[in-house]
């Protein structure tokens, strides 16, 4: 099963690389990695997706914590988080093709950001599920390229509500 970490560290050089070496110390394998400074720019949330099992996620939160640079660690369950993800996507694109791609950009809501001669690049920021439903509709036309960034995550109010 996939695990969304939240990790807020103190924004220094290095922080990122001790996080990530506990990672490959015990053998994990990272899916999405997405760091960036928080509303305070002393702070940074690296956003983590792993696959394993409770305990193991378990264990890695509790070694988290003992890493000095960490201020707070925190394992989202299912329904308590909104997360995202933005890809660029280059299409083939032939003017005969124009048309329908444009279609399938607007029914996804993805951003058409780029077109030329022969490709279309589509921006498109969302789950990793519809994510893979654009793929599936792009893949008849022929994708050149696909640039992805890590997924970022946010706790939901309603999820705070319920523990307070």
């Amino acid at each position: 099963m996939k695990y969304t970490l939240s990790v807020l560290v103190e924004n220094h050089p290095g922080v990122l690389s001790k996080v990530s070496g506990l990672f490959s110390r015990r053998g994990f394998n990272i899916d999405s990695l997405a760091v960036g400074i928080t509303e305070d720019s002393n702070i940074s949330r690296i956003t983590i997706v792993a696959d394993g099992d409770e305990y193991i996620i378990e264990q890695l939160e509790k070694q988290l914590n003992k890493v000095i640079p960490v201020i707070k660690v925190r394992t989202f369950r299912q329904d308590e988080f909104i997360s995202r993800e933005l890809s660029l996507i280059k299409v083939n694109c032939p003017a005969k093709q124009r048309l329908d791609i444009m279609k399938i950009a607007e029914l996804m809501e993805a951003r058409i950001v780029d077109v030329s001669q022969n490709t279309m690049t589509l921006q498109f920021a969302d789950t990793q599920e519809r994510f893979e439903t654009l793929i599936d509709l792009l893949k008849p036309y022929g994708i050149r390229e696909i640039v992805r960034t890590g997924t970022v995550a946010i706790e939901k109010d309603s999820a705070i509500a319920r523990k307070q």
